[in-house]
């Protein structure tokens, strides 16, 4: 059995963690985390210890351990993002979480490494999903959509068709992404927003049709 190692904690760590469980195919060993001491037990009912912090990690990889990249930037995807294409965890060292419910033909998509789809993920033919992009329970990318790496789909948002999605974007829970709209690098998409328009880089939009909240540097 593969073992895995999962660089955050809780949320999505748990989420990948037990998908890596149900899977059988890896040996969940721990995480590596930067605000919880080492040796704490995450989750509330199974336990998972934290076994290191990212500075650990140089020596999980040439261990020859798994990774799984369990962040979530939303305050501030561009620094997640540079932390994480710091690490440099070669692309046949990372682990793709990918639940049976998820649906999607497998001669008709792209999917790159290190990618998770939590239960009832659906992929329309001709979507690429690129390294290391999270999607969670019951999100929907239409057809001919491009996500780029560490791209983020919270639970039930829909991508329509001929999106393109930036680097490190974060889709909020319940969100709607128009088709052919195109959303910049680090933007973060509101809970419930319904976007109508493209997304520049860096942005918060939020809301029914959505608005810029604000641009982060």
């Amino acid at each position: 059995m593969k073992k895995l190692i999962i660089l955050g904690g809780s949320g999505i760590g748990m989420i990948a963690a037990s998908i890596a469980d149900e899977l059988g195919d890896y040996e969940v060993c721990g995480f590596l985390n930067d605000v919880v001491p080492v040796g704490t037990q995450i989750g509330k009912y199974k336990k998972i210890e934290v076994v290191g912090k990212t500075e650990d990690i140089e020596y999980y990889i040439k261990q020859g351990y798994y990774f799984f990249i369990a962040y979530v930037g939303l305050q501030n995807e561009k620094a997640t993002f540079k932390k994480i294409e710091s690490l440099e965890i070669p692309n046949d060292q990372f682990a793709s979480l990918i639940h049976p419910t998820a649906q999607f033909p497998k001669e008709y998509c792209k999917i790159g490494n290190g990618v998770l789809m939590a239960p009832l993920v659906q992929l329309s033919p001709d979507t690429t999903i690129s390294d290391n992009c999270i999607l969670l329970a019951n999100s929907f990318v239409g057809h001919d959509t491009f996500l780029d790496k560490f791209a983020h789909v919270a639970t039930n948002g829909v991508v329509g068709a001929n999106v393109y999605g930036g680097k490190a974007i974060h889709i909020g829970s319940n969100s709607t992404i128009r088709e052919k709209i195109k959303i910049g690098n680090y933007a973060l998409i509101g809970a419930g927003s319904m976007v109508l328009k493209d997304v520049p880089e860096n942005s918060v939009v939020v809301g029914n049709p959505s608005r810029i909240l604000e641009v982060r540097e």
